[in-house]
């Protein structure tokens, strides 16, 4: 298998004729060169967004949650189930455009390990999106800049690409938001190349945003905190070998 595509979903049933009607084109063009399977994990939605999946892309594998593991949960399963030697993750909710699927492939050149959507690079943009998501979201990315990689813009986006190599080596923790920044940290400090792709980040359409903003920011405020005590003890390690 080319080309996994996992899409974690919770209570979309609003969203699968719009989530349609951006993704099937692109499968019929990414399908005419390469092997692409689809996987929808359907996180123990209460709605019917599993029955929806089912009939609205034939050749799909939905695979269910009995309950609601989170998105870090719903990844960890998509990751697993996934047979494609690239692994390209989606939102359910149409707010990064699907078309932009290919040009993520295309700058997955050899060398690059990870590519990465990023609304808050200078080149990208967000449309319509509450202000004070946006800040939150953006102060959180700016602060992994100041810890990680100043070049690399937006640490909080589902969309990306990765090889496999990535997935079956690097562990993250979180069952929650929190899951894509960890993933991207971790790969990073496991020295994976990361690129960018300018894009747009859009409201959603129809529903309501899953993400807890007041939660979301004790995990990310936690989660720096690991990185900062783990850079310490890098560079504490690295000054006791030089001395000795």
């Amino acid at each position: 298998m080319d080309l996994s595509i996992v899409i974690p979903c919770f209570n979309e049933q609003d969203n699968v004729e719009l989530l349609a009607a951006g993704l099937l084109p692109v499968l019929a063009e990414l399908g005419r060169d390469r092997s692409v399977e689809l996987l929808f994990v359907d996180d123990g939605s209460t709605d019917r967004t599993a029955d929806l999946l089912d009939s609205t892309f034939d050749s799909a594998r939905v695979i269910r949650h009995r309950t609601n593991r989170g998105l870090g949960g719903a990844l960890r399963t998509g990751f697993a189930q996934a047979q494609g030697d690239v692994i390209v993750c989606c939102d359910s909710d149409s707010t990064y455009s699907y078309t932009l699927i290919p040009q993520l492939l295309d700058l997955l050149e050899p060398g690059v390990d990870i590519v990465t959507g990023s609304c808050y690079h200078p080149l990208g943009s967000v449309e319509n999106v509450p202000a004070f998501r946006i800040f939150f979201s953006k102060t959180a990315s700016f602060m992994y800049r100041l810890l990680l990689r100043w070049d690399v813009h937006t640490y909080t986006c589902v969309f990306r690409a990765y090889r496999r190599r990535v997935i079956e080596t690097t562990q993250f923790e979180s069952n929650d938001f929190l899951s894509v920044t960890e993933l991207l940290a971790n790969a990073m400090c496991m020295g994976y190349a990361v690129r960018e792709l300018p894009c747009t980040l859009r409201v959603r359409r129809y529903g309501q945003s899953k993400a807890k903003v007041s939660r979301i920011i004790g995990l990310h405020l936690r989660f720096q905190w690991q990185l900062v005590r783990r850079r310490a003890s890098s560079t504490a390690s690295q000054l006791e070998r030089t001395s000795m």
